[in-house]
C-alpha cells in the first residue's frame, strides 16, 4: 500500500512540474524552451568551444572532401598496360 501512495505522489509531482513548465511557455511572449544547446551560448563561442556534434559533423565533412571517392580505384593502373 505505501509503494501505491509513492508512486502516486510521484506521478502527481511531476503532472505538477510539467503544468508548471507548460503554463510558463503559453504565458510568455516569446514561449520556447531555452536553447541549452553549447553551440548557441555565447560564453563558449567566445572560448572557442563548439557542440560535440557540430565539431565531428565539420570534421567528417572535411574528411569527405579529402578523400574522394570519384576518383579512388582498386585496381592500380600501371602505365603502359592495356
Amino acid at each position: 500500500m505505501n509503494f501505491v501512495v509513492v508512486l502516486l505522489f510521484a506521478v502527481l509531482l511531476m503532472a505538477v512540474a510539467f503544468a508548471g513548465l507548460a503554463i510558463k511557455i503559453l504565458t510568455e511572449k516569446k514561449g520556447e524552451f531555452p536553447n541549452l544547446h553549447i553551440g548557441a551560448n555565447p560564453h563558449m563561442k567566445e572560448r572557442g568551444i563548439t557542440c560535440a556534434q557540430t565539431f565531428d559533423k565539420i570534421e567528417q565533412a572535411q574528411a569527405r572532401k579529402e578523400l574522394r571517392f570519384k576518383e579512388l580505384s582498386l585496381i592500380k593502373e600501371e602505365p603502359g598496360s592495356c
